[in-house]
């Protein structure tokens, strides 16, 4: 316990909120770019905060970020919706032991996080309460934040699933790194033999070993309160209102959306399913399943009010990363970085210095698509350089910036606040998860 309580010092007293890191990463940037230029091509710190400006405001990473905060909002709002919590009431009753519960959300929990991580995210924090509340009703004695725990696996497998950041960027026409890799398939990456591998092993060993775990900590009778709903009153409503809080209207336009989004693929869409899928097909299936799957629009529209929240980091944040890719593109910083990553590097080891490297970058930029902006651009020179796979390459990035997350508490944050768990509860068992998650990413990298 004395590591778990040093790394919670270290995150408390050390540690500065995600965007002040980001403007310290941005001044760091801005200083090595001046200082580790050549005689020959040199650039003065205006020169250089130009560059950070130029690619603050470029148009392909800014639309990267609209579609990764949609991302999240929209799996944020279809994890609110009726279907989802009569899904959690279902497994409820089989949370009738503490190592029950920890089997079945984590399985649940990272199976959901591989199909969108902003789903994941809030499905596990809800499935959480929800075993809690069943709990006190039904004196089962448990352990709340290991459950937390559980309900926060979702985090270190997301990058490897449908909304991963980096996969489905490169698998976009025109993306930003599109000049150096082109298009690269999510049959190449998400859907590749290393993937799917990594994939099932999590799926299946980290809930078996919580699972044990589970029945081997201390565990205590829980009470938490329960939230009394208020009822709508829907008398007297307008037009207007009564159109919004239409159950018919809401499930005709989720229903027309379907339908066109399978005529689309069905009919329209060149090529095989997999390989048309990108970040803008992922938003319009998930926009298309939530104004189904909510009650009416007007419910749809409060679950989004609540998800824009958790979509603050990615607003402020990534322009600011963008900014730092900027100064390490026009400035030939990459070239440096990308010179030192080959010089440490040969075939076998540089996946593992990419995954290793990742989670290091991630506890600073907790953000999957705030690093691929920034680190991905040195992992592409490098790889090329070496004559390696791209696509490994990507996924050992997500990989690493996925595990951290463990350790990083930044994207917990949405989860402590819908369980009331404590941050320094949960690292102790967090931090179990990423000891699983490393072994079985590393050993797959070094295999495959």
């Amino acid at each position: 316990m004395n590591i778990i309580t040093s790394v919670e010092k270290f995150f408390k007293n050390f540690l500065p909120s995600p965007f002040s890191i980001a403007i310290l990463l941005t001044l760091l940037t801005i200083l090595f770019a001046y200082l580790a230029q050549s005689n020959e091509s040199s650039n003065s710190i205006l020169e250089i905060v130009q560059f950070w400006e130029r690619g603050i405001w470029d148009k392909a990473l800014m639309v990267f970020a609209l579609q990764m905060m949609l991302m999240l909002v929209l799996g944020y709002s279809l994890a609110l919706s009726k279907p989802i919590e009569n899904f959690i009431n279902y497994f409820l009753k089989f949370c009738s032991s503490n190592s029950r519960a920890a089997l079945i959300i984590t399985f649940l929990t990272i199976l959901i996080s591989l199909l969108n991580w902003g789903l994941g995210l809030i499905f596990g924090a809800i499935f959480v309460k929800k075993v809690g509340i069943y709990a006190s009703k039904n004196n089962v004695k448990i352990n709340y934040p290991f459950l937390g725990a559980c309900g926060y696996s979702g985090l270190m497998v997301w990058h490897g699933g449908l909304s991963g950041s980096a996969p489905i960027k490169i698998a976009e026409k025109g993306h930003f790194l599109s000049d150096k890799i082109g298009v690269i398939s999510l049959e190449e990456t998400i859907f590749s033999e290393l993937n799917i591998t990594v994939s099932i092993l999590l799926i299946f060993i980290v809930p078996t070993l919580m699972y044990f775990l589970a029945k081997k900590i201390k565990v205590a009778e829980h009470v938490i309160s329960v939230e009394n709903k208020t009822s709508e009153n829907n008398n007297n409503k307008t037009l207007s209102e009564k159109i919004d809080n239409s159950f018919i209207f809401s499930k005709i336009i989720g229903t027309l959306l379907l339908i066109y989004l399978f005529i689309k693929h069905m009919y329209i869409t060149d090529g095989s399913f997999i390989a048309s899928i990108n970040p803008n097909l992922i938003n319009l299936w998930l926009l298309s399943f939530c104004i189904f799957s909510h009650k009416n629009l007007s419910s749809f529209i409060k679950s989004v009010n609540k998800a824009i929240i958790s979509a603050a980091g990615i607003l402020i944040q990534f322009p600011l990363y963008f900014g730092i890719m900027g100064i390490m593109k026009y400035s030939g910083l990459i070239n440096v970085l990308s010179d030192f990553f080959i010089s440490i590097s040969s075939e076998n080891t540089f996946p593992i210095f990419t995954f290793l490297s990742a989670g290091l970058v991630n506890i600073f930029v907790p953000s999957g698509g705030g690093q691929w902006a920034v680190q991905g651009p040195i992992i592409v020179e490098a790889a090329n350089y070496l004559n390696l796979s791209i696509s490994k390459s990507v996924m050992a990035l997500a990989y690493g910036d996925q595990i951290t997350n463990m350790l990083q508490p930044f994207w917990a944050l949405p989860l402590l606040g819908i369980t009331k768990i404590n941050a320094k509860d949960l690292l102790p068992y967090t931090l179990i998860l990423l000891l699983i998650g490393s072994v079985i990413f590393i050993t797959c990298l070094l295999i495959f």
